[in-house]
This record gives C-alpha cells, sequence and structure tokens, in this order.
C-alpha cells in the first residue's frame, strides 16, 4: 500500500461493509493527505476531503466510518512505509553504510511525500493532539529502527564517548524530519545527494558515507 498515485490500499473493511474499492480508498486518503499536510488535521472537515476527492460525503463514512478513523489509517500507513524504506538499512555490511542508508532513505521518502511530512511536523509534537497515542507508537516504531542502526555504530566504536543512543537515534529523527521539510519548502531546487551531503557532516562520526570514517 502507498500514498502516491496508482498507490494499492489494503485497510481491512469494517465487517458488514463489503464492496469498498481500493481505488475509492485511494483517492480518500490522497486527499486527506493533501488537506491535513497543508492545514492540520483538526481544521479539516470530512466535506473538504470528500470534495477534492470528487467523491459523495457519505463515501468517507462507508470507507473509514469518520474522518478521525481516516486520518488515523493515513498515519498508520504512512509510518509503515517509512519504516519499510529504513529498514533496508540493516542490510548493508557496516554501521557507517547502514546509518548513510539511513539518511539517504528518510531524505527520498520525505521527497516523494512531502504532505506526509508536513502532516507529521503539524501533528507530532502538538501538545495536547487528537492523534497523540497512534503517533506516538509510530514515532517509536521509526526512532526504533534508527536505534537499532546506531547501535550497530556504537558497537563499532563509530559514536564519541558519552554518546546515548537512545537519544541520539530520536534526536536524528527529528533532524531528517525537519530538514526534509525545509527542504520541501524553501529550497526544492536542490538535489537529495546535495541536502544529504550536507546533513552528513553534521552526524559525520556515526552517519559517514562507506569508507569515510577514519
Amino acid at each position: 500500500m502507498m500514498i502516491g498515485p496508482g498507490a494499492v490500499v489494503t485497510t481491512k473493511p469494517p465487517a458488514g461493509r463489503p464492496g469498498r474499492t481500493a481505488v475509492t480508498k485511494q483517492k480518500l486518503f490522497d486527499a486527506a493527505l493533501k488537506l491535513v499536510g497543508e492545514r492540520g488535521a483538526a481544521s479539516v472537515t470530512v466535506d473538504e476531503i470528500a470534495a477534492e476527492a470528487g467523491v459523495a460525503k457519505g463515501t468517507v463514512y462507508y470507507n473509514f466510518r469518520s474522518k478521525d478513523a481516516l486520518v488515523d489509517a493515513l498515519l498508520r500507513h504512512g509510518v509503515d512505509l517509512l519504516a519499510a524504506r529504513l529498514a533496508e538499512a540493516g542490510r548493508e555490511p557496516d554501521a557507517p553504510s547502514a546509518v548513510h542508508r539511513l539518511v539517504d532513505n528518510t531524505l527520498g521518502f520525505f521527497a516523494e511525500y512531502p504532505a506526509f511530512a508536513q502532516l507529521l511536523v503539524g501533528e507530532l509534537w502538538r501538545t495536547p493532539g487528537q492523534w497523540h497515542d497512534t503517533l506516538s507508537m509510530l514515532r517509536n516504531d521509526i526512532v526504533s529502527i534508527m536505534r537499532e542502526q546506531l547501535q550497530r555504530a556504537a558497537d563499532a566504536g563509530l559514536l564519541p564517548e558519552g554518546v546515548q543512543v537512545r537519544t541520539a537515534s530520536a534526536a536524528l529523527f527529528g533532524t531528517l524530519l525537519v530538514v526534509a521539510l525545509d527542504w520541501q519548502t524553501f529550497e526544492p531546487e536542490r538535489s537529495r545527494e546535495e541536502v544529504r551531503d550536507s546533513v552528513l557532516p553534521l552526524i559525520r562520526r556515526v552517519a559517514a558515507a562507506p569508507g569515510e570514517v577514519n
């Protein structure tokens, strides 16, 4: 299942409500992502999502029961997709290569789905937030993947002495999220490679490109 056009949505329908199509659900995901990313989930209405998707208002309720259920499903799906990208770093043969790929894949994901970056920034640290519990769980999923790769770096002696992997993992996620959003908002003409290479010196001891650790 993907957020972008042409993706296949596989959210299981509620019992007794058959006939929902992947095409219709994808329209609703795309519409919700665009509107919520721009304005925040709280200010977007079901009518606006339906209008943006080009469907009747009742279609939203038929597929997701409520706006909240749609946004919750969107958040879960987007983080699942990001987690799959980040998990690819675990296949790298050494710690520097793994963290390098972690950075590159994170920036690549948010370049592909900039509205999702806006959605996370807008909702993740909102206090109190309607989706706080969901986002806390999803944030932990992402940070745990980053922590696994940073632990590899720590075990290899690449982290500065005294750095706590748990804190470093959360900091890395926050840094990449904000950098990606700043890039897409203010400097979209820059290439992903250029942005990545400007980020890596900030975490040089951890995320050095393959062969750069001395």
